[in-house]
């Protein structure tokens, strides 16, 4: 699986000085872009009924005023499409990826995502989930059985009500790691977001660590796979901004399956057994560690028996986690029950769902029955998929085979969040995103998740002279706009969405 890295070829000495003149520029306003996000969340972030924060005269006003909620719904508009047009910017500013790009992007990293570590929750309320289902394992209830909605003032908590009455889908790490975060600050909501905020800083860390590490296995530069996985907007607000748990599971995952590449398979079951115990659905890298296990030249009876062997040592370890807290397997049962019935309208199986049941509805047929049938085939293709990357393909291609069948699982799921997009991004963009309509297909997706999560999850206090819906028409207005300007006016990034446009980087970068 290993290829030799390319030699960077050194830039002039003046060329180095201008283009690290432009890098410093470019970071400078995607720092920006993450203040103004910063400065957006204090009056539309996510607060608890009962936080502290909003007895602050300025969020007082920033909260409860129509300007001042106009205020914050223009800084995280203009502060989320900055932030993207910054990324874009630094990646076509590189004509070699080499150690000059390295320190660019890790210092755009660092620099972009601190404002938003300080941000009160954008896009999602789950932190608040966290710290509730937390409070449910602290007063021993059984969170695969129990919701939140048994604790008392329960709505106070923060937590979105649509959740209240669902078992939870994590992993017994997860519930240990909730249950020790609101016994240590004794529920109180902004110390347990600090903490929160510190486990997702961990995981994205390691998705920084890692992610480039399996792009040289590959052969893949591995300065352009962190610029474009880890430096871009979607990742750094989902697990920054919005303290996703996903951001520690993914970070486990990817490192468990570089070990698993580098011949070190125990540690890498270790690794990812202890990430489907933050969030299950790294469950299907397991059969993919046992292939890299197996080795290149093995023949199926041998691959038969390092998928028994991989899947018997992770499903022990998650046993025993199981014994010890009481709980055993109940995630399964509650992973069937979570989010039964959702759907997105942008994604495609969701789109089409919604769409046969107005039509079977108004052709006097039961449109619900002809909607789970469509959501049901979605599943069923999913899982042919995943069948066909376990058993199809070469030894060199273990790594992408996996990336397929992890896209198959989220692309064809009536529920597409953003977050889920983001744990396909450091595995496609560490074995190998051409810069063509690959590249471009990365850039508007991209787009577009920030342009719906800007406009999408808004904390308004529904009785002031500026309602929800206004709100986010704003918002969306906003965002909408400046990502027109990026694709059509804006002399420096609409080249990057042309079809003929080929980037001066692209020298074989991969």
């Amino acid at each position: 699986m290993t290829a030799p890295r390319p030699a960077a070829v050194p830039l002039p000495l003046s060329d180095a000085a201008a283009g690290e003149g432009r890098h410093t520029l470019t970071i400078a306003q995607g720092a920006l872009g993450s203040f103004l996000m910063f400065f957006g969340s204090l009056g539309v972030g996510w607060l608890a009924s009962v936080s502290e924060l909003r007895r602050w005269p300025l969020l007082i006003w920033l909260r409860l005023e129509p300007a001042g909620v106009i205020v914050s719904v223009l800084l995280l508009a203009v502060g989320s499409m900055l932030l993207v047009r910054s990324w874009l910017r630094l990646g076509q500013q590189f004509t070699v990826w080499g150690p000059q790009a390295r320190r660019a992007t890790l210092t755009a990293i660092a620099a972009w995502a601190a404002p938003l570590a300080l941000c009160i929750p954008l896009f999602s309320r789950d932190v608040y989930a966290y710290i509730a289902q937390g409070k449910v394992m602290v007063n021993n209830l059984n969170p695969y059985v129990d919701g939140y909605d048994q604790l008392q003032n329960y709505l106070q908590t923060g937590a979105d009500d649509l959740w209240a009455r669902s078992p939870t889908p994590y992993g017994p790490i997860f519930l240990w790691l909730e249950q020790f975060i609101v016994w240590f600050t004794g529920g109180h909501p902004e110390y347990s977001i600090i903490l929160f905020r510190v486990l997702a800083l961990i995981g994205a860390a390691l998705c920084v660590y890692y992610g480039p590490k399996l792009a040289e296995l590959h052969g893949i530069n591995p300065n352009r796979a962190l610029w474009l996985a880890c430096a871009n907007p979607l990742f750094l607000t989902t697990f920054v901004a919005s303290i996703h748990n996903d951001a520690l599971m993914l970070g486990l995952a990817l490192g468990g399956l570089y070990y698993a590449a580098t011949k070190r398979p125990l540690l890498g079951i270790l690794l990812v057994t202890l990430s489907v115990g933050i969030k299950p659905i790294t469950l299907i890298f397991l059969p993919f560690v046992g292939l890299l296990w197996a080795g290149k030249e093995a023949g199926w009876l041998r691959k038969f028996g390092f998928w028994a062997l991989t899947a018997g040592l992770s499903l022990g370890l998650l046993a025993v986690l199981g014994a010890i807290n009481g709980l055993g397997f109940g995630w399964i049962g509650a992973l069937n029950a979570q989010g039964a019935g959702l759907y997105i309208w942008y994604a495609p199986v969701g789109l089409i769902g919604m769409l046969m049941y107005l039509i079977a509805s108004g052709l006097g047929f039961d449109g619900g029955t002809v909607q789970n049938l469509v959501y049901s085939a979605g599943k069923a293709a999913a899982v042919v998929v995943v069948l066909v990357m376990m058993f199809r393909g070469s030894y060199d291609r273990i790594v992408r085979r996996l990336a397929v069948a992890l896209a198959a699982v989220v692309c064809l799921a009536p529920m597409i969040q953003p977050w889920y997009v983001v744990w396909l991004l450091p595995l496609f963009a560490a074995t190998g995103i051409r810069n063509d309509w690959q590249v471009r297909t990365v850039y508007a997706v991209t787009s577009f998740l920030m342009v719906y999560a800007t406009a999408d999850q808004l904390d308004i206090f529904p009785y002031i002279g500026i309602d929800l819906n206004a709100a986010r028409l704003l918002a969306a207005a906003v965002a909408v706009g400046f990502a027109l300007y990026l694709v059509f006016l804006d002399p420096w990034t609409r080249r990057l969405f042309r079809k003929k446009y080929m980037d001066p980087a692209d020298r074989r970068l991969f």
